[in-house]
């Protein structure tokens, strides 16, 4: 877990989050429906939910969806883009839940800031006998020329808690791990937004925000217009 002035950097950026930030694998997102039983009726919790990015495919799949999301500008970009779902201020480390009150839990792009411990305690807590969660997480893929090409440009920026130790030994099982990757259109000015909505660039000077756009751009010249992007997911059932 990192300090809050990562954790919370989104807080600054919660529109552009909103804009930028891709949709996950329709692929992974059916894959985790499948194994953890999500579909028309299903009472799941997405926790840390963001901007309601995975919220919105789960509701999708036909689910009743309850979300946490510690970040007020966050959590009210949720709630003006999905009305219908049940919003709730809180974290991980203490879901403002009852024992036993939901049948699965996503995460999506946060499990990383959360302290382990407490939170797979409190996930364990809210979910009823039987119930269990998967993380998901977008990233820039290697094997697409500009995507990672802008991954190798932020990584000095990221900090620690993006990349963590080995936290899988704290889940008490071996989890099921998968990856996925999508194809979508992307413009440049996309991409720009995407990494201008990351924890490291937030948190950057001005001038190095400014000199990173300019080589995205120039990274970009002849770039297609459409990007590869992967979804790694981490699920225990």
């Amino acid at each position: 877990m990192s300090d809050d002035r990562y954790r919370f950097s989104f807080e600054t950026v919660a529109e552009q989050y909103e804009r930028a930030r891709p949709l996950y694998a329709d692929a992974a997102v059916a894959w985790a429906a499948e194994r953890l039983g999500i579909g028309p009726g299903t009472r799941v919790l997405d926790l840390a939910a963001g901007t309601g990015k995975l919220t919105r495919q789960l509701l999708a799949l036909g689910a009743e969806v309850v979300a946490v999301e510690p970040g007020d500008e966050m959590r009210g970009v949720l709630r003006r883009v999905l009305p219908e779902v049940e919003a709730h201020a809180g974290r991980a480390e203490q879901i403002p839940l009852p024992d036993a009150s939901v049948e699965a839990i996503t995460v999506g792009q946060a499990f990383h800031w959360f302290d382990p411990p407490p939170a797979l305690a409190e996930m364990r807590r809210v979910l009823r006998p039987g119930g269990g969660f998967a993380l998901f997480w977008n990233q820039w893929d290697a094997q697409d020329p500009l995507l990672g090409a802008v991954d190798a440009l932020l990584r000095p920026l990221r900090p620690a808690a993006v990349d963590p130790p080995d936290w899988r030994a704290e889940l008490g099982v071996v989890p099921e791990q998968r990856r996925f990757r999508q194809r979508r259109p992307m413009t440049v000015d996309a991409i720009v937004e995407w990494a201008g909505s990351t924890s490291g660039w937030v948190n950057a000077p001005r001038a190095e925000q400014e000199r990173l756009e300019r080589e995205i751009r120039r990274l970009a010249e002849g770039y297609g217009g459409e990007a590869s992007i992967r979804t790694d997911v981490v699920l225990v059932s």
